[in-house]
């Protein structure tokens, strides 16, 4: 008999060979399991990497969209030949556009933070208060027409229209320079 046989009337040899034979096709086994667990493991990162590519295209899509509209809207509010302004309930100037900002004579970001009230004339400061408290109270648009100054110089008489956002509880105002229109 050779050494590589095994004497198959010995128990505890056969039972060692079993055993050493075991974890041969363990590890085969699990060699093979680990292999197809890699396989899965890589498939599934592969079709993760695919669903983040197309997520990312389509985010690329909704960035670029958003852009337009951002060019868009920015272009018709600051460019309008209509003056525009937000503001809080004590009528300072949250924002406003560049035609509103050339109605009041001066440069658009000084104005922001400004109460707009310095901004009308001694005669038209109760019609433009009476306007404004009106615009909080009716929930509606309301409008009025003043004149725009400071400093005791008159700058151009104006159409106004405002009503109030819900969420913020702005006035947005519409101002147009009537001063060719009005006799006064």
């Amino acid at each position: 008999m050779t050494s590589d046989e095994t004497d198959f009337r010995d128990s505890g040899k056969l039972r060692e060979k079993a055993e050493e034979q075991l974890k041969k096709n363990q590890k085969t086994a699990y060699a093979l399991s680990i292999e197809a667990d890699a396989g899965k493991l890589l498939h599934e990162l592969q079709v993760h990497q695919i669903e983040l590519e197309m997520q990312n295209e389509e985010l690329q899509q909704a960035y670029e969209t958003a852009e337009k509209a951002l060019r868009k809207y920015t272009m018709l509010f600051d460019l309008s030949p209509m003056g525009y302004f937000s503001l809080n309930p004590d009528g300072v100037i949250c924002d406003l556009n560049f035609t509103g900002a050339d109605m009041l004579n001066e440069r658009r970001f000084s104005l922001v933070n400004s109460n707009f009230k310095l901004f009308i004339t001694e005669d038209s400061k109760t019609v433009f208060t009476d306007f404004f408290k009106r615009v909080y109270t009716s929930n509606a648009k309301e409008s009025c027409q003043v004149m725009l100054g400071y400093d005791n110089k008159s700058l151009c008489r104006v159409y106004m229209e405002g009503v109030v956002t819900e969420d913020e509880q702005n006035c947005l105002l519409s101002v147009v320079d009537i001063s060719k229109f009005s006799r006064d």
